[in-house]
């Protein structure tokens, strides 16, 4: 009963937010299926034991190796933004906890999630497996060159900040799709970008909202990829 009515909470917070920032984000609601996805997520297994008190509150949360998962605001929008629908193969970019990947499978066929740091990727396949998310398959590898092995992709989201846009995950979305992505320097302005694919190959590209994300890690030459 507790979770529902924090959960319940949860989800008032995001209307609140999405109200404020309505102007920026150019809606005034997100989309009901994707509402249906957070309600459907049991944050609370996503997040830390001894954080599990806040883990409906509308903000970021520490998982550990210095990243954090995303507000439930900002899942909720990404999510919106990227409109997944029900026969999308999705990439994401930066598995953390796997929470966005859990509210990604809701809605599309297959989820394939891409984290850098290892005991990340191993934690969050074992956790999308043992909470039943069969659509999500996790490879821990430098998320910049994405994962050529199943593009092109209906659409690609990335959890970290990058500096530029990587070429890769262009190179990597289908024609019409598109890639949702906060874009600039740690510890500088931010914009979360929508990058689109039309049907003829040209990319245009829009912001959306000025955000604040942990920095896309990249990894050393060499090193092992794993895949769960």
């Amino acid at each position: 009963m507790f979770a529902n009515s924090v959960q319940s909470d949860m989800l008032r917070d995001i209307e609140r937010e999405v109200a404020y920032t309505r102007h920026e984000i150019g809606r005034d609601a997100f989309a009901p299926r994707v509402m249906a996805a957070m309600a459907a997520v049991p944050r609370e297994q996503f997040v830390p034991e001894s954080g599990r008190h806040l883990a409906f509150a509308n903000g970021p949360l520490a998982i550990g190796h210095g990243q954090t998962i995303s507000q439930p605001y900002i899942v909720a929008l990404m999510t919106d933004l990227l409109a997944p629908r029900p026969q999308d193969n999705i990439l994401e970019i930066g598995t953390g906890s796997g929470y966005q990947a859990a509210v990604l499978a809701q809605l599309a066929r297959q989820v394939y999630s891409v984290e850098i740091i290892a005991a990340l990727a191993t934690a969050a396949g074992q956790r999308l497996a043992r909470l039943g998310y069969a659509n999500v398959s996790v490879r821990q590898a430098d998320g910049f060159h994405g994962w050529p092995e199943h593009a092109p992709y209906d659409g690609i989201v990335v959890t970290a900040a990058a500096p530029q846009v990587p070429p890769p995950l262009v190179e990597q979305l289908k024609p019409g799709a598109r890639l949702v992505i906060p874009v600039g320097m740690p510890g500088g302005v931010q914009e979360l970008k929508v990058v689109e694919k039309d049907a003829d190959g040209s990319i245009t590209s829009r912001n959306i909202l000025l955000v604040a994300f942990v920095p896309l890690t990249r990894a050393a030459t060499g090193s092992d990829r794993q895949e769960t």
